[in-house]
């Protein structure tokens, strides 16, 4: 598998949710969880899953949006449109944890056909899925950001012109790969080189 199958997702900062997506030569700003990324997420934890992660299909509005055929060059994953009693089961007592579902229903579900355009495009990743287990966490999906890129309840969102440039560039080998470390922990110590000439840029005549 290349980098330009793997999607990879990074924090600027460990206590932001403030991101970018990579994709081979290309990237795209995005926001992750409030909870950050977390190694250990749970349900309700709003922490956006550490790992590497199949992309599993795309769920749109088809009354807002036009993509391609499903399957062709330009859209290889399965696409469904969203109907307005879709929902998606985030109890994990339920026989339909971390599936799409139909609502209302007995179960805890979130609503897929939101009025804030957030779900306009949904592509799910396979956390958590095959099968669901514990409280480990769902609904884990890449969709379209707020405007402010706020941070999200666990999944990686992008603006939407963004998105719906990355959608014909993922396959069904491509996987999201989120990085457990953030941009800024990746910065080198300063050397003692470093120091040193930081020394000079301090120095005043005054001290002598």
């Amino acid at each position: 598998m290349t980098d330009e199958n793997v999607l990879i997702v990074q924090a600027d900062t460990a206590e932001g949710s403030l991101g970018w997506a990579t994709l081979g030569e290309r990237r795209w700003r995005c926001a992750v969880g409030a909870g950050g990324i977390r190694e250990d997420k749970v349900e309700g934890d709003a922490a956006t899953p550490v790992g590497e992660f199949p992309l599993r299909r795309i769920y749109y509005r088809n009354d807002l949006l036009v993509l391609p055929k499903p399957n062709s060059p330009k859209s290889a994953l399965p696409a469904r449109p969203i109907g307005e009693h879709d929902g998606w089961c985030d109890d994990p007592r339920s026989p339909s944890y971390n599936r799409l579902v139909h609502i209302p229903n007995e179960w805890s579900a979130e609503k897929m056909w939101r009025e804030d355009g957030l779900y306009d495009l949904v592509v799910v990743v396979g956390y958590n899925d095959d099968p669901p287990e514990g409280e480990w966490g769902s609904a884990i999906f890449l969709h379209i950001a707020r405007d402010d890129y706020a941070a999200t309840q666990g999944c990686v969102a992008f603006a939407r012109d963004d998105l719906m440039e990355l959608l014909p560039l993922l396959s069904r080998e491509t996987r999201l790969r989120v990085l457990s470390h953030s941009a800024a922990e990746e910065a080198p110590p300063p050397s003692d080189d470093d120091a040193r000439a930081k020394q000079f840029e301090d120095f005043d005549e005054k001290d002598w």
